[in-house]
This record gives structure tokens, C-alpha cells and sequence, in this order.
């Protein structure tokens, strides 16, 4: 079985809306959008190219898919090191109103969505990365499938949003296996899953 693994900017009130881009989701009139822009330097950037520097697969929403495929099939791959791998890479697309995808390696998933996640998940090849996707990540934490979350903590916070977990949507614990910071005062947090929540009581 490979593992699904969720990277996402997240503020420190834990929102992931939006980081990349003023327009990029303003969803109950979001006005913060781009909040990464200030933090992004040469170490993040580093980073991104450790994570995604290895064979991987991306799942992600329908938003995030047409933001992806809008920029990276354009790209220059002089100048982003990154695109060739991401534009071979296999993209599954969540979606209920896509018919047709035109990037390539692109695949609609549709119907019994997290039955076919499921499924994905136990077929041979890469791990499975989800970007962005604000959406999608909620109904994956509730159906149990996410393995690992690669956070990158902004010195920010922003006040309203979509968070990394809805209410409700999620109960369990991790463990931290990798942790740095950037100059720029990011926190790089890498969690995997390890059960359920843990309960006990401070004796004083």
C-alpha cells in the first residue's frame, strides 16, 4: 500500500486558503489571499524541491487542478526545476462538473470517489501527494485515508478561512518525524499518523 500524503501553508490559526495568490480562492470574500508570498525564499523553494524531487502521483480538487494545469504545463523548466516532474507526474482530478482534461497524464475520478482513492492507494507505485485542495482534504481526513501531513507553518495569522481541519471533520494523533526552520521564521513540520486521540489527566 503507498501513502497519501497532504502538503499544505498553513498560518498559525491554522488556515490554508489561499497562500499562493490574491485570486487564488476568495470564497466567503477572503481578502488575505497570497499570505506566503512575504516568507517564500531560496530555503523554502529548497524545500518544495526535496519534496517533490522523487517519484510521486497528485490527487487533488477541482480548483487546484485548473490552478495547476493553467501554469505548470507553461512553464520553463529552466527556470522552475520542478515542472517537467510535475507535468509527467499521474493527476487524479475530484471532480463532479470536469468532462475532459486536457493536461496530460490527467485522469477525472468521479462516482464512488473514496472508493477509488481506496484503491489507489493499494495499487503499487509512488506516494500519493495532495496540494492545496482545501475541499477534498476535509472529506479525506473523514474517511480515514490521509497517512502523512507535510506542513510548512507561516509566521501569519489571518483570522477567518478554510482550515486544514474543519470542525468536526477529524480526531486522531501523529507523531513528528522531521521538523526545520526557514530565515524567514517558516516552520517545516512532517507528521504521520499513528492512531486514535490519547486521553489522560494532569495529576498536581
Amino acid at each position: 500500500m503507498r501513502k497519501l500524503v497532504i502538503l499544505s501553508f498553513m498560518t498559525l490559526d491554522g488556515i490554508i486558503q489561499a497562500p499562493g495568490g490574491s485570486k487564488e480562492d476568495t470564497t466567503e470574500g477572503f481578502k488575505y489571499g497570497g499570505w506566503a508570498f512575504p516568507y517564500f525564499d531560496e530555503f523554502m523553494g529548497n524545500e518544495m524541491r526535496i519534496q517533490m524531487g522523487h517519484p510521486y502521483d497528485l490527487l487533488l480538487g477541482r480548483k487546484t487542478y485548473e490552478i495547476f494545469a493553467a501554469y505548470w504545463p507553461f512553464a520553463d523548466p529552466e527556470k522552475e526545476p520542478g515542472a517537467a516532474d510535475i507535468n509527467n507526474a499521474r493527476k487524479y482530478v475530484v471532480t463532479r462538473s470536469l468532462e475532459r482534461t486536457d493536461w496530460n497524464n490527467s485522469y477525472i475520478i468521479k462516482g464512488e470517489v473514496y472508493e477509488a482513492i481506496k484503491k489507489l492507494k493499494d495499487e503499487d507505485g509512488p506516494e500519493i501527494q495532495v496540494h492545496g485542495s482545501s475541499n477534498l482534504i476535509q472529506s479525506l481526513w473523514k474517511n480515514n485515508l490521509v497517512d502523512e501531513i507535510w506542513l510548512k507553518i507561516f509566521p501569519v495569522a489571518v483570522g477567518s478561512g478554510k482550515h486544514l481541519f474543519a470542525d468536526g471533520s477529524f480526531s486522531g494523533s501523529f507523531e513528528l518525524f522531521e521538523t526545520k526552520t526557514s530565515p524567514s521564521g517558516v516552520i517545516i513540520a512532517n507528521y504521520r499518523r499513528t492512531g486514535e486521540v490519547k486521553t489522560g489527566s494532569f495529576e498536581i
